[in-house]
C-alpha cells in the first residue's frame, strides 16, 4: 500500500511540474529592449540602431516609405487580425495616435495576415482604426529580425532610430512613456 502512494505522490509531481514548466514557457513574453548606453568621449550616449527601411502598401495601393515618416516619433506595430494579443492593443494605439498625431506621432500598423485584402476591410472599419494600415510581407518581416511573436512593436524616433522593441501585449502607459520621452 506504501509503495502505491508513494508511486502516486511521484506522478502527482512529475504532472505539477510538467505542467508548471509548460505554463512558463508557453507564458506571453514582454520584452523591452531599453536603449544601451555607450561611452562616448567621456559622456553616456545612448545607443541607437537605424529603422529598416522598406516600402509597403496600404489596402488602397497607396505606398510607404518609412522614410518618408522622418521627423516623426512612429509606432510601428507588426500584429495580425487572428491575434488576440494585437487586437487587445489596437485600442491603446487608436487612444495614442487620437492623443499625440497633432504633436508629431505617427502609427503604422503592419498587417501580417494571410488574406489582408479579405480580412482586413471589415476589421478596421469595425474597430475603428484611425490610424494607417500596411500590409506586410515576408521581407520586411525579415528586415526588422524576423519577428518572432505577434504583437512586436517598434518605437522610432525622430531621426529613424530604433530605440525602443515591445515583444508581445503592453499596455498604454508603456508606449506613450516611450513617445512622450521623444516628442
Amino acid at each position: 500500500m506504501d509503495n502505491k502512494i508513494l508511486i502516486a505522490v511521484i506522478a502527482l509531481l512529475t504532472v505539477v511540474s510538467v505542467f508548471g514548466i509548460i505554463s512558463i514557457n508557453t507564458a506571453p513574453k514582454k520584452i523591452i529592449y531599453e536603449e544601451a548606453a555607450q561611452e562616448t568621449a567621456g559622456f553616456k550616449k545612448p545607443a541607437v540602431m537605424p529603422a529598416p527601411e522598406f516600402l509597403l502598401k496600404d489596402l488602397g495601393g497607396a505606398e510607404t516609405k518609412l522614410s518618408d515618416l522622418k521627423g516623426k516619433v512612429i509606432i510601428l506595430d507588426f500584429w495580425a487580425t487572428w491575434c488576440p494579443p494585437c487586437r487587445a492593443e489596437i485600442p491603446h494605439f487608436i487612444s495614442l495616435y487620437d492623443q499625440y498625431r497633432n504633436k508629431g506621432l505617427e502609427i503604422i500598423g503592419i498587417a501580417m495576415d494571410n488574406n489582408p485584402k479579405r480580412v482586413l476591410p471589415d476589421f478596421i472599419k469595425d474597430n475603428g482604426i484611425s490610424y494607417p494600415i500596411l500590409l506586410g510581407h515576408q521581407d520586411v518581416y525579415d528586415l526588422y529580425g524576423g519577428i518572432p511573436v505577434l504583437p512586436t512593436t517598434f518605437i522610432i524616433d525622430k531621426e529613424g532610430n530604433v530605440r525602443k522593441k515591445y515583444i508581445g501585449y503592453n499596455e498604454k502607459e508603456a508606449f506613450e512613456k516611450a513617445v512622450k520621452e521623444l516628442l
